[in-house]
């Protein structure tokens, strides 16, 4: 296939309805029934937090295009009109399944004594409850909106629920006085517990205000009511040449999200026709906009429900992180990484040795420096808290706070100005470029002179999230690489002019020509006896220079094996074409987060982990690292989680040429990857704990006789 054919449109799988899949295998886990009941409610949550990002982000955008008459878009050429059709289509069928798959879920979870009931269920005394209920909690928190008569009307901010309420004449004869609003309290418990035997019984908040609702307008008839929710749009620019003061510039972007345009309507199935027509001229938008949810108009709070205690055995057996192999009986962190680099598998490993890591050097007395990037942080951050200390102590700590990570900008802003009063020098990134780096680099006086300690990773430094996603990290004293993290770091205080570096690759400009090198270098060192390889986890792949590279690399019999968790849009087993290319994906209880790349090199393979996803903004709109994993010992480690990822037969899915997915077969030896990995992490602190128990040193003459 001559090699101008790989610019075809059909060779490319459409971003967002990609995006779309990846929510029906998280769909899928929320409907299997290997799930337990409370973990598949989690995944049913998690479809909905993804499809809000989802249209707050990407619709948003394809309807800014089509507003501005663009004619084509995205890797396939489609129009953004034409787009706009097949996402309505896939998500209203996405949807419909999510809410059968609630009603199961809720089903399936009665008989274990867990009642989300519809408020019609409730019994006469649990009805008398609701009503002492909202007389008391909940009426004085309502804030009734005449909509004709508030000009301008108050903006209702998107994700949260709403009361549309038809009113009927006061008097016989008259016409209908309108349309209210009550916006349903976001600080109140969504899900209200009700009296009664047989185990735990709920009911939804707005269902609570729809019943009683009559009382905030009493002389008034109401003549239909039903709940709806907004998504707005979210993708607000912002011009950082001319921000003076970035702070307060992230701070109006986020408050200018509660406004914007609405580009989803969710209502409840039978909604009143008047209302609905109603509020889909009122927000705007087409009739493709808006989705029926018979069960729950925003079933992301199902990640409240699962988490309730009392039903333990409903969820998956607890995971604890093991302490990390290779930090066994490491005694002094700081003389184990002089003598080797250390690989973390999170969250099998924990978490808490790089936090350890920091708060050692917050309180060493012969630390100088600490210099670190952070994208997202955790609400309460032990990080945070620890370069706090380290400044307070006189330390010189360097923080790049990424203000521009998108949906964590208001916690970034609050965490920047704690930094900046506890004496930290807080900078944000070089213009026009997000820093989605993970470098962290603590410098320290030592007897011989002055030691460099290097943290690199695949994930954030965020120590919620590392129990949840699955990263890799690097620690290690390597001399080039901890001069080029130094170059970096100075490279973002200074005047943002570029170096050579000795190990690092570093995006916007460097890193797309490493990796098309790395790929036509496998081409030419692929031969029919000795087929080249090139192994490559991710969690999304759309960049069309990449996929035409990996079609090449097809093409000349090259192996390609790529594991992409999300967005993939590479069209594999295109005959002569991408024969030679499979894609899997893994969907399991943590989120596949790590970038592992592998090139074979004709026998003298080459591992990296990188920060970057094979995508167009981190290739060319973000700062990001890829580096070298050149220990033996580290890099075999890797091929083996490579493998094992590969071999998943439970958890995994393969893409279809025709960008569909489909169970990945061969359960009759089954081979659950990330039960695999957490096994091993278990295997390896168990057999260093025989092995000091073996090994226990003798305090009497006489201990250890039979």
């Amino acid at each position: 296939m001559a090699e101008t054919d790989l610019e075809s449109p059909e060779l490319f799988l459409n971003r967002e309805l990609s995006w779309l899949e990846f929510d029906e295998r998280v769909l899928q886990q929320g409907r299997s029934p290997e799930v337990p009941l409370m973990e598949r409610l989690k995944f049913l949550a998690i479809v909905s937090s993804n499809l809000d990002e989802f249209f707050m982000i990407r619709v948003a955008g394809l309807k800014h295009q089509l507003a501005a008459g663009l004619t084509a878009s995205g890797a396939g050429r489609q129009s953004p009109g034409e787009q706009l059709d097949a996402i309505s289509r896939r998500a209203h069928r996405l949807v419909a399944d999510q809410s059968a798959a609630i009603a199961a879920a809720l089903a399936e979870l009665r008989p274990h004594g867990f009642h989300l009931i519809d408020i019609a269920e409730a019994t006469a005394e649990q009805r008398s409850f609701l009503e002492s209920y909202f007389l008391s909690e909940v009426l004085p928190v309502l804030t009734p909106l005449a909509v004709d008569e508030l000009s301008p009307f108050p903006v209702l901010p998107g994700l949260t629920l709403n009361l549309a309420i038809l009113l009927g004449p006061p008097r016989p004869q008259q016409d209908a006085t309108g349309v209210a609003v009550v916006p349903i309290p976001a600080n109140l418990p969504r899900f209200v517990p009700l009296p009664g035997p047989g185990g735990l019984f709920l009911v939804r908040l707005e269902q609570i205000v729809r019943t009683h609702v009559g009382r905030l307008f009493p002389g008034q008839t109401i003549e239909a009511a039903c709940e709806f929710r907004l998504t707005r749009d979210a993708d607000v620019p912002i011009n950082e040449d001319e921000a003076e003061d970035l702070l307060s510039v992230i701070e109006d972007a986020v408050r200018e999200r509660r406004r914007r345009a609405v580009v989803a309507l969710a209502l409840p199935a039978g909604a009143d026709p008047r209302l609905r027509r109603w509020l889909t001229a009122w927000c705007e938008i087409e009739e493709r906009d808006v989705y029926d949810c018979p069960v729950l108009l925003d079933a992301s709070a199902l990640m409240g429900l699962a988490t309730r205690p009392g039903f333990e055995q409903l969820l998956d057996p607890p995971w604890p992180p093991q302490p990390p192999r290779d930090l066994a009986e490491a005694e002094d962190l700081w003389q184990t990484l002089q003598d080797r680099d250390v690989l973390l598998l999170h969250p099998y490993e924990s978490f808490d040795t790089v936090v350890d890591l920091l708060e050692r050097a917050a309180s060493d007395p012969g630390v100088l420096a600490i210099k670190q990037t952070l994208y997202r942080t955790s609400g309460d951050s032990p990080i945070v808290k620890a370069l706090a200390r380290a400044a307070e102590q006189g330390k010189q700590v360097i923080v790049l706070v990424e203000l521009m990570a998108r949906f964590d900008e208001a916690r970034n802003v609050v965490w920047a100005r704690r930094l900046e009063d506890a004496g930290c020098h807080v900078i944000y990134g070089i213009a026009g470029l997000k820093t989605h780096a993970k470098v962290l680099l603590i410098v320290r006086r030592e007897a011989h002179g002055i030691r460099r300690y290097v943290h690199l990773s695949t994930g954030n430094y965020n120590d919620r999230t590392a129990r949840l996603y699955s990263d890799i990290g690097l620690m290690t004293t390597d001399r080039d690489l901890a001069a080029d993290a130094s170059a970096f770091f100075n490279m973002l205080t200074g005047y943002s002019q570029e170096v050579g570096w000795t190990k690092l690759v570093i995006s916007p400009t460097g890193l797309r020509q490493r990796l098309m090198d790395l790929i036509e270098r496998e081409i030419r060192a692929s031969t029919l006896d000795r087929p080249g390889l090139i192994m490559a986890k991710m969690n999304s792949l759309q960049d069309r220079a990449i996929c035409q590279a990996l079609y090449r690399a097809s093409q000349a019999g090259v192996k390609v094996r790529l594991n992409v968790r999300g967005v993939c849009c590479l069209r594999p087993g295109v005959k002569g074409v991408s024969d030679n290319i499979e894609v899997t994906s893994i969907v399991d209880r943590f989120l596949e987060h790590a970038r592992i790349f592998y090139f074979g090199n004709g026998g003298h393979e080459e591992l990296y982990l990188s920060s970057a996803d094979w995508m167009t903004r981190n290739l060319d709109g973000r700062l990001e690292v890829l580096f070298p994993v050149v220990d033996p010992r580290l890099s075999q480690r890797l091929v083996g989680w490579l493998g094992t990822w590969f071999g998943d037969n439970v958890k995994a899915w393969r893409l279809r040429s025709d960008g569909t997915y489909a169970r990945v077969a061969g359960r009759r030896s089954p081979m659950r990857a990330q039960e695999v990995l957490y096994r091993q992490a278990v295997e390896a602190a168990q057999s260093r704990h025989a092995t000091a128990a073996r090994f226990r040193p003798l305090t009497s003459p006489d201990a250890g006789q039979a």
